[in-house]
């Protein structure tokens, strides 16, 4: 095994497919370069003896054994939540230890209930809502990406949308740049460091060294019980009915996958860092 094996620790609420437990069996005492520790922090690590150089995730090296956390550097920590349901924004208020203590992954504890309710709501109608999950690399090292081709944003952007249900990303500003002004939007340097973010943290497709911000929009399903028209086989017209499991709003669940998005982008970007520049 090269000593530049990556290790992928699913998030917790996705199944570990058959055959996983075996292929890291045969990791057992190797060294890898490169771990994503997503929202996982059980001890397979611990157990299987293998080394770490680099960490990224939701938990960054507390979320490695003892061992790992001595010797390994970590490249950065991502943070995802939830920050709009629908019309309802959820981010005003930002208290970053809830939010994985509840089932929104909302960052202000006092929407939680609010969120429950506007959820009962449209799941008894039938209907469903889209939703937007933002997302945040901290520590990030400047340098990681490239000016044309391996851009660090549109390798993110790329990432994101390949998400199902994902339908738009924005990077820090996004699409509020369109009313902002050049003085505005300009991210201007003291010597004590940048006085905002507009640009989320990348700046010609290079990591300025400063929090990297992804915001991804998801789709409402259009798999509903609500009849709506549709076409058959042979282009008439019917009425198509989607019966079983609805899901009001699938890009709830698509904070951790989000996370692991950024952990694994920014991983592949470092990786690629090192090969050039040793």
């Amino acid at each position: 095994m090269s000593s530049n094996t990556m290790i992928s620790l699913r998030p917790e609420n996705v199944i570990t497919p058959p055959g996983t437990r075996a292929a890291l069996d045969r990791l057992r005492g190797c060294c890898t370069t490169a771990v994503i520790s997503g929202r996982s922090r059980d001890d397979v690590l611990s157990r299987l003896g293998v080394a770490v150089d680099y960490a990224v995730g939701n938990h960054g090296i507390d979320g490695l054994p003892g061992a790992e956390r001595e010797s390994a550097e970590c490249v950065a920590v991502s943070q995802g939540w939830l920050a709009q349901l629908g019309p309802l924004r959820t981010d005003a208020v930002m208290d970053w230890d809830t939010i994985d203590d509840n089932p929104f992954f909302c960052p202000d504890p006092g929407m939680v209930a609010e969120l429950e309710a506007y959820m009962d709501a449209l799941r008894k109608s039938g209907d469903s809502v889209g939703a937007r999950v933002n997302v945040i690399a901290r520590g990030a090292p400047a340098g990681l990406g490239a000016p044309v081709y391996g851009k660090l944003d549109a390798d993110l952007a790329s990432a994101m949308m390949s998400i199902n249900a994902a339908k738009g990303v924005e990077i820090g500003a996004g699409f509020g740049c369109v009313e902002q002004k050049g003085t505005e939007h300009r991210d201007e340097m003291t010597p004590e460091g940048f006085l905002s973010n507009h640009a989320g943290g990348i700046l010609g497709g290079i990591s300025s060294g400063q929090d990297i911000l992804v915001s991804t929009a998801f789709k409402p399903t259009s798999s509903l019980r609500i009849p709506c028209r549709g076409l058959d086989v042979e282009g008439r017209q019917v009425e198509v009915v989607t019966k079983g499991r609805h899901d009001p709003c699938v890009g709830i669940r698509a904070t951790p996958i989000v996370e692991a998005m950024m952990a694994l982008v920014l991983m592949d970007h470092v990786l690629r860092h090192r090969g050039q520049v040793g």
